[in-house]
């Protein structure tokens, strides 16, 4: 171990089945070398497996163990062979929708004002309302075609994914959360000065939404008051209503609790926003 030559050493003392047998509990001695953490806690946990594994089975004699009184049987209808791209390929559209939305939203927004294109508009006959609604369907747009894309292009014929519920249900429920998206890249576009202001803003902002959407973690397993505050999130509504149309193939009398979350909080944030947008230009003004 000294020469790095063994990561593992196990010292079994003398008269180890003696003692074994006789009930004293003797001890057995793993050595583990701790610089490769994650191979020593994964090698740790085998080597105790093995261990009660065998010594169980030297002692009743038989390898065989008898019938369970209770017997779990898992059975999955989704995805029965737990593949896990069928669930990664889901989860990795719905953060990139949530990504790419605020992003492109936002740098429209941010360039527009630094190329002086903001200016141009401003002399037109148009309202904040048109130019910030532009900004929403055009963006939108874009990402709808994109997530169209890849949800037919690679995740259906690449990754032969099933899609248990309604498409048109799924996209009507994208298109309410990019509304929502979208607003929110404008209010981060209009409150940032420059690129690398709204730069540092999305790295604070999404990896808060994706951690907190219950797309890699679960909100069951988040303190309580935390469960509370996601409510309002519409990322957290957008999966879960994403994990009931394509996992469980729900119809809309499923999800329309999560629908109406998205679409109320989505047009609250981009009122909010248009607020802000309007101030801006009559400052530029």
């Amino acid at each position: 171990m000294d020469r790095g030559r063994f990561m593992f050493v196990v010292s079994i003392p003398p008269k180890f089945e003696r003692d074994l047998r006789s009930g004293r509990n003797p001890s057995v001695q793993v050595n583990i070398d701790a610089t490769a953490m994650q191979q020593a806690g994964i090698g740790a946990g085998y080597i105790r497996a093995i261990f009660n594994d065998r010594t169980a089975s030297f002692l009743t004699r038989t390898e065989e163990s008898g019938p369970k009184p209770v017997e779990l049987v898992v059975r999955r209808l989704f995805n029965p062979n737990a593949v896990s791209s069928w669930f990664k390929s889901v989860v990795a559209i719905i953060n990139q929708i949530s990504l790419l939305t605020v992003i492109l939203t936002g740098a429209a927004v941010i360039r527009e004002r630094e190329h002086g294109t903001l200016e141009h508009l401003l002399v037109m006959p148009l309202t904040a309302f048109e130019i910030a609604m532009a900004k929403v369907w055009a963006n939108s747009l874009v990402i709808l075609v994109a997530t169209a894309g890849s949800l037919f292009l690679i995740v259906q014929m690449v990754l032969k994914v099933p899609f248990a519920g309604s498409i048109p249900l799924w996209f009507l429920g994208v298109m309410l959360y990019l509304f929502f998206a979208t607003a929110l890249g404008i209010y981060l576009g209009t409150i940032s000065r420059s690129m690398a202001q709204f730069a540092l803003l999305i790295i604070l902002v999404i990896i808060v939404l994706m951690l907190l959407s219950g797309g890699s973690t679960p909100v069951e397993s988040m303190p309580k008051w935390l469960q509370a505050l996601t409510y309002f999130l519409p990322a957290r509504h957008f999966v879960s209503f994403s994990q009931v149309i394509i996992y469980r193939g729900g119809g809309l009398s499923a999800v329309w609790p999560q629908f109406t979350m998205v679409t109320g909080v989505g047009l609250a944030f981009f009122i909010y926003s248009l607020v802000l947008f309007r101030k801006s230009i009559a400052v530029t003004k």
